[in-house]
């Protein structure tokens, strides 16, 4: 065993997804040919996927080139710090009973600006892990 897999803890889906809903923002990192963006979102876990409203712009237009995305939230509490990183697939929503049931999450923007529309990050892999924060060892 190294010493890493005495320090850091695996997470379950479960226990990932319950982290994030405790936490905000999270940050959506998108991929748009060579370029790659992290973007904070304000968002909503529901049913094991990730909403978040956002504006016209380039956020939205990355992800109508590649939906391919991770999204990743962290946290501590307690002394324990803790990861959570979504491997996913996110789309737009265009379905007017997709985007009613988006507007029922009742997630509102922390900005004061229209955020008109819904994307939804539906995961294809979940990682979390956490650790106890404390002293560096001794490195000699």
């Amino acid at each position: 065993m190294t010493l890493n897999e005495e320090v850091f803890r695996s997470l379950s889906a479960e226990q990932s997804l319950a982290r994030l809903a405790g936490v905000q923002p999270g940050r959506i990192v998108v991929r748009r040919s060579e370029e790659i963006d992290i973007f904070p979102v304000n968002f909503v876990i529901d049913e094991g996927s990730i909403y978040f409203r956002t504006a016209e712009g380039s956020k939205l237009f990355t992800i109508s080139l590649n939906q391919d995305v991770l999204f990743e939230g962290d946290g501590v509490v307690d002394g324990t710090a803790w990861s959570v990183i979504i491997r996913g697939n996110a789309r737009v929503l265009s379905d007017s009973k997709e985007i009613s049931y988006a507007d029922s999450l009742n997630l509102k923007p922390w900005a004061p600006t229209l955020k008109y529309n819904w994307v939804c990050v539906s995961a294809d892999d979940i990682s979390g892990r956490e650790f106890d924060i404390a002293e560096e060892p001794e490195r000699y």
